[in-house]
């Protein structure tokens, strides 16, 4: 594909540096080859995640200095406020730390214990912390997604079919609410159509059940919408992201990805106040005064810019050909990713990579160790190791797919670093019959992919 310029001069720069091979090789055994214990000075391209990893702008940085840090009735909260109603068109909101404080606060208000809580496909944080309030998560996205050379362009539809058929064997009582992750980050950064919203709400209304948004990439899911969808073509990114919002009855989101800020979160509620009234109330003793939510006002002023600059087009055009450059590149390659390539990562299809690794031996995980043994980048794996073991039985869960996410920061790399990833993977792909799987020696109950340690087959 033909290489568009960023729109944006570069103002300040951050060193990096590429520590030797046989240093890596150290630096993994220390890590007990868990590539969350590497320390980020040991690391040369990150892309491990784009929460909270990207680069501000100058007017949000400008903003921060004009931040009112009052405990209760910040000014700044209510810019937010006026941001928040601009942007997503709903009444009610409230400032968490980050999108797993939204999780934290909300799901407690509608989760019983018992109850599932259906959606597309939901992402790890949000699947333990479902579990965590004694729910269960159960996936209904399409078939197509599980199929990484199909290029349908919304794999990350829910499946309507699978989302009537779950209410009815598990009966509308069991069921908490219904959730749309958008994109969807755990099927490859998939966007979820406008249509398929539409027929999501239908479903929803005749059961006389809520639906929410995992909303931390909504702009991007938009984007999709406006490029992928007849009749989306000749609308502006603000208008239907408007519109995308008008069909559910509140969201959670972590501002990470699409508030472009480092840290913080938001619950919406489109007009429920007696909802909103129970959120506030959530948010006291977990985040702290409903005006601030666990952030600092120059947080919140930040915050409040960025919602403004995501929905710009051409921002959007430059974050996601940036990765749909990297995808190509690999495509060219003969690497097998995920198709077509998402809004906010690559993710390689380890299972296909690594074909010579059974699930149990975890392909990506192993192909995230062998990209930081052989360039210096971090990747994460999504898969079979971040899906973990069975609540019930202790057993381990078997992920339909094995994924190397690799994940850009927004406005933070240059098409040279993507070159360089996509050679590194080239390498590997010509040598991949020589990756070694991996086992876990130490695990934790809960998320344990953040903190567990590994050894090598």
């Amino acid at each position: 594909m033909q290489k568009m310029p960023e729109p944006y001069r570069i103002k300040m720069v951050e060193s990096i540096q590429l520590i030797p091979r046989a240093e890596r090789e150290r630096k993994l055994a220390e890590a007990h080859y868990n590539v969350f214990a590497l320390r980020a000075e040991d690391v040369f391209i990150d892309l491990l995640t784009d929460s909270g990893t990207g680069a501000m702008s100058d007017a949000q940085w400008a903003a921060i200095m004009t931040g009112d840090e009052s405990y209760a009735g910040s000014r700044s909260y209510y810019r937010l406020e006026d941001a928040c109603r601009e942007t997503f068109g709903h009444q009610y909101f409230a400032p968490t730390h980050q999108g797993r404080g939204a999780e934290n606060v909300l799901f407690p208000l509608l989760i019983k214990p018992g109850q599932v809580v259906l959606g597309n496909m939901h992402f790890d944080t949000t699947k333990a912390h479902i579990e965590l309030k004694g729910g269960e998560a159960v996936n209904c996205i399409v078939p197509e997604a599980f199929d990484t050379a199909n290029c349908s362009p919304f794999k990350g539809n829910m499946d309507i079919a699978c989302l009537e058929r779950s209410i009815e064997e598990n009966g509308v009582e069991k069921v908490a609410f219904v959730l749309l992750t958008i994109t969807c980050n755990s099927a490859g950064g998939q966007p979820v159509s406008m249509a398929n919203i539409k027929a999501v709400r239908e479903v929803a209304d005749r059961y006389h059940l809520p639906l929410f948004f995992d909303a931390a990439r909504f702009a991007e899911n938009a984007y999709f919408i406006k490029k992928r969808e007849p009749g989306y073509e000749n609308r502006s990114i603000p208008q239907i992201v408007r519109e995308m919002f008008a069909y559910v009855d509140g969201f959670t989101m972590s501002a990470k990805k699409d508030g472009l800020v480092n840290i913080g979160g938001l619950i919406g509620i489109k007009d429920d106040e007696v909802l909103y009234s129970k959120v506030r109330a959530n948010v006291v003793p977990i985040e702290g005064f409903p005006t601030y939510g666990g952030l600092a006002g120059r947080d919140l002023e930040a915050l409040a810019r960025g919602l403004r600059e995501v929905v710009e087009e051409p921002y959007l055009e430059s974050r996601i050909g940036q990765v749909a450059y990297l995808g190509e590149k690999m495509l060219a390659a003969g690497i097998p990713i995920q198709q077509p390539v998402g809004g906010h990562a690559v993710f390689v299809d380890a299972g296909k990579f690594l074909s010579h690794l059974h699930n149990n031996e975890f392909p990506g995980q192993a192909l995230t160790i062998e990209l930081y043994r052989e360039a210096g980048v971090r990747g994460v794996e999504v898969g079979s190791f971040l899906l973990g073991r069975d609540p019930r039985t202790g057993e381990q869960l078997v992920s339909p797919l094995e994924l190397l996410r690799l994940t850009i920061p927004r406005r933070t790399y240059t098409f040279n670093h993507m070159d360089f990833v996509a050679d590194a993977l080239i390498r590997i792909y010509q040598r991949r019959h020589e990756v070694r799987g991996v086992k876990v020696v130490e695990e934790s109950q809960v998320l344990r992919h953040f903190t567990a340690k590994l050894a090598l087959l």
